[in-house]
């Protein structure tokens, strides 16, 4: 985002780019949605004085985003996400802070351990972008704090991985709106699908005589 971008980061920065294993990566290898849910995460930090951001700000915001693909992929593998985000907020008012300092956020070590394993995944499925899915899957393997809460609220990988072959169908992520171009057709389909149920839909099948007259 745009906000994200412009945004003052210190050493582990993603200004437009940010440290992955030795290398910086470049923010636009990061899908739109990702992007996103990191300028969020940023604005979750600042909001609570918290001079880094950590694994839980973005696993947060990634589940407060409209259209949330994040949100119905951990639901579709099983875990409670309401109670997950209750206690990633608590968790966050929990994180230190620093008041009446110059305003510059960074990325905690926690996050970039994370970013660089989310790399890792996205490579081994031979992704050109890196999805909010990957950050999830870095997650479920996190010994950190928001790995122990997404565990003990119903985060498994296995259960997550699973969860995202039936979504992706085997699809490699190739473009950076391949998540919200993703969730336009899953509602696309819901409203196809509520329609028909209603008997909104003209049955065109079957009547290919009728409709060549």
């Amino acid at each position: 985002s745009n906000g994200l971008k412009s945004a003052r980061f210190a050493s582990r920065s993603i200004g437009t780019t940010f440290a992955c294993r030795g290398e910086p990566m470049r923010i636009d290898k990061l899908t739109t949605k990702f992007q996103e849910a990191l300028g969020d995460a940023q604005s979750i930090a600042a909001g609570h004085d918290n001079p880094y951001i950590e694994p839980a700000h973005v696993l947060l915001a990634m589940l407060r985003q409209s259209d949330a693909g994040a949100r119905s992929l951990l639901q579709r593998a099983g875990a409670n996400v309401g109670s997950l985000m209750t206690a990633l907020d608590a968790a966050i008012k929990r994180l230190p802070q620093v008041k009446g300092g110059d305003g510059q956020i960074q990325i905690g070590r926690d996050l970039t351990s994370l970013l660089n394993a989310a790399d890792k995944d996205a490579q081994k499925r031979g992704d050109s972008y890196i999805a909010s899915e990957m950050f999830l899957l870095a997650v479920a393997d996190d010994k950190g704090e928001a790995g122990k809460l997404a565990r003990e609220h119903g985060v498994s990988r296995k259960a997550l991985e699973a969860a995202i072959d039936a979504v992706r169908g085997g699809a490699p992520v190739e473009s950076p709106e391949a998540e919200g171009q993703r969730e336009a057709l899953k509602k696309y389909t819901i409203d196809l699908t509520e329609r028909a149920q209603q008997g909104k839909l003209d049955p065109v099948i079957g009547r290919d005589d009728e409709i060549r007259r």
